[in-house]
């Protein structure tokens, strides 16, 4: 066993190859600046530390502290991707006045980080790059660190797996960022299909209703990969949704070679996808995903993450019965999800806790899937 367990670990060695080497920020910068060294628009929305945060940063390189490596890895064309050291590089960056898609944070190229709440020089605060005695500002731009780089020829998988394991800690991210970005190192078509739909109108039109921050942290490109995952593999489903969510998409980004790969027809499930949802936005607009009303016995404007889980799955084998153009049709939509919605039984399953498990998805699912095939849809 021994011996096995070291051939092994000996063969994955194999298919790692890193250098490092020491650069000043002056030079990561004019590597930004020409394109040597880039940052993924998904990765720099991740960017998220406050101005207190980035000056103490610029704090610690004008007092020289030691900073911890950055992790990049090498592009075809020599180039370098950002893998890990995000909140420092952009910091750095912000207080030059050189940082690009930053506008999430209300920063756009060439505003220039004013210093505050620098717990060591208070005098510091207030102050800007520009402001610096030259002497200060050639010792910020000499400050060095060390860059760790994943050469070219490396195995993408192991890529991966350090993209993810580097950057699920420290800054509280929700997990499809963390996905949107990791997933991208073996394959950029999955989480750009899932971008483009969060853009549909339908689907926008019944989840309007949630949250804005939500919105900007990728929720609702989760909720269309769960859409998917469920739609395709739900046997896999036990209880963990982020696991379930993060084992699918890696599935259908790996190369297909690989023999976890799934194979995803991109045309026909993107032609499922729209007809689902504008069905529920024709019929339920933005309540198709909202509870009960107790106290007016009718349903609210809210989202529901169990409501989500069931009705778009429900009408998946519909799709090609229901006549979006018929008005009949849509009215009877509304009258009976409207009606599930307002059963005790199924409020009972969408309600409490414990509710999370596979047995308790496919209960809800069938419930739904029972009253809405039981609708006699007549042709004009």
């Amino acid at each position: 066993m021994s011996n096995d367990l070291v051939k092994i670990i000996e063969s994955n060695l194999r298919g790692i190859h890193t250098s490092q080497y020491d650069l000043s920020f002056n030079e990561l910068a004019d590597m930004y600046e020409s394109g040597e060294l880039t940052i993924n628009p998904d990765f720099q929305r991740l960017f998220r530390w406050s101005n207190a945060k980035q000056s103490r940063f610029i704090e610690s390189l004008i007092l020289e502290m030691p900073i911890p490596p950055i992790y990049v890895t090498e592009t075809a064309e020599k180039q370098y991707d950002l893998i890990d050291g995000l909140q420092r590089i952009s910091s750095y960056l912000h207080f030059r006045g050189t940082l690009r898609n930053a506008e999430h944070l209300d920063i756009g190229f060439g505003d220039k980080l004013e210093l505050t709440d620098c717990d060591i020089i208070s005098e510091l605060d207030g102050i800007t790059f520009d402001d610096l005695p030259s002497s200060l500002q050639i010792r910020v731009k000499r400050s060095f660190i060390r860059m760790q780089i994943i050469k070219k020829d490396s195995d993408p998988m192991f890529r991966y797996h350090m993209f993810k394991r580097l950057n699920t800690g420290g800054e509280i991210l929700e997990e499809q960022e963390v996905r949107n970005c990791t997933i991208r190192i073996l394959d950029t078509a999955f989480p750009d299909f899932l971008k483009k739909l969060s853009s549909e109108q339908s689907f926008k039109s019944v989840t309007d209703n949630v949250s804005d921050l939500k919105s900007r942290n990728a929720y609702t490109e989760e909720l269309i990969l769960k859409f998917f995952a469920f739609k395709n593999n739900s046997d896999n489903y036990v209880k963990n949704i982020g696991d379930f969510l993060d084992d699918y998409m890696e599935s259908v980004a790996l190369p297909k070679e690989e023999e976890n790969h799934v194979t995803f027809n991109y045309n026909e499930e993107e032609i499922v996808f729209r007809k689902v949802f504008k069905i529920l936005s024709l019929s339920m607009g933005e309540q198709a995903f909202s509870s009960n009303n107790k106290a007016q016995d009718g349903l609210q404007n809210n989202f529901r993450s169990y409501h989500y889980e069931v009705f778009p799955q429900a009408l998946i084998p519909l799709i090609d019965v229901i006549d979006t153009d018929n008005n009949e049709h849509i009215r009877l939509v509304r009258e009976v999800i409207t009606e599930i919605k307002l059963d005790p039984d199924f409020i009972s399953m969408t309600t409490g806790g414990g509710k999370n498990t596979k047995n308790a998805l496919d209960q809800r699912i069938a419930f739904a899937s029972n009253k809405l095939s039981n609708i006699e849809f007549k042709n004009d």
